[in-house]
């Protein structure tokens, strides 16, 4: 982790909690972090505490992945240009390493040419002076993060958490990415191109919400839902139902339904022996056919295929 003065505390605990507690089935820890500046010693950050960080950006040559959080520097009309020292430092990265960003972090990546032709988001408060100043990327203000090859970036802070579990699901499998969204008590999978800025992420008081009818569609997965079921599970009209969905979870009722079973099948081809027809079964997508199309749709890869890479003994 690339850390510079101004540093946002909570994005600094994100990639270290995260990525820090991620094991393996015979607890065996999964990623080595380590943090690093431009110029070791004490870093200031958005609160009223320093960081002493001893390492400096030489570690960067060694690291598989590199993640540059925010910092309220870039907030600053004359501080979205590189400094000398943090450009040295972003030259060491290997040319076959990943490299992510959080936030306003992305501001580093688009000044160092590293997001030029390529799609990025960023904070939506940040979009439009992002826009202005970068035109050659291809800026999404809308989603929660992107994923462009060995190239990632995220919006606003908490949607950092997301990008990261992201990284750990690539890199280790659905159940790992799971326990360690668990151990964080947070949302384990919400997809990228879910919409940053929700309206109403609260229900006022006293209305009604969709959240019992989520909860039992989690239960019945394997089941053909409808919409009109679920409606009625809220005694909500569809439209009322359709309309509530979305203002609290940020996408249609469809599409959520369609991430959960995505999710569950994954879980079924890393930790069962089940056949993938009766995965596709279980996870509501009816049949091997549909599950296949769905998977490759999400991931790129075969049921089998993501299998194979994920495997866990059982």
């Amino acid at each position: 982790m690339l850390v510079r003065h101004g540093m946002l505390v909570m994005e600094l605990g994100i990639v270290t909690r995260l990525f820090g507690t991620a094991k393996s089935a015979d607890g065996e820890p999964l990623y080595e972090v380590v943090t690093c500046t431009p110029e070791p010693g004490q870093i200031r950050t958005d609160a009223d505490v320093t960081v002493a960080v001893s390492h400096g950006p030489e570690v960067l040559a060694e690291a598989d992945t590199v993640v540059i959080p925010a910092s309220s520097i870039e907030y600053e009309p004359s501080g979205q240009d590189l400094t000398e020292p943090l450009a040295r430092a972003l030259e060491l990265i290997r040319p076959d390493a990943r490299i992510a960003s959080i936030c306003s972090g992305a501001f580093v990546l688009a000044a160092a040419g590293l997001l030029d032709g390529r799609k990025a988001t960023t904070h939506w408060r940040s979009a439009l002076d992002f826009q202005a100043k970068f035109p050659k990327v291809a800026l999404d203000p809308n989603v929660l993060y992107t994923d462009d090859g060995n190239v990632l970036t995220s919006a606003g802070v908490a949607s950092g958490i997301d990008l990261c579990l992201h990284m750990i699901r690539c890199d280790h499998g659905a159940a790992v990415a799971n326990e360690v969204a668990r151990g964080t008590v947070v949302s384990p999978h919400r997809e990228g191109g879910q919409a940053q800025f929700i309206r109403r992420p609260v229900p006022e008081p006293q209305s009604s919400s969709t959240a019992a009818a989520r909860a039992w569609a989690l239960e019945n997965l394997d089941r053909p839902l409808t919409l009109r079921e679920l409606a009625a599970k809220e005694a909500m009209s569809t439209r009322t139902f359709t309309r509530r969905f979305r203002d609290e979870v940020g996408i249609s009722a469809l599409q959520w339904l369609t991430q959960q079973r995505i999710e569950r099948a994954r879980q079924l081809l890393e930790e069962t022996d089940l056949p993938v027809d009766k995965v596709a079964a279980e996870a509501g997508f009816g049949t091997a056919a549909s599950l296949r199309q769905h998977l490759q749709a999400a991931l790129g890869v075969s049921p089998s295929a993501y299998r194979n890479t994920f495997r866990e003994a059982v």
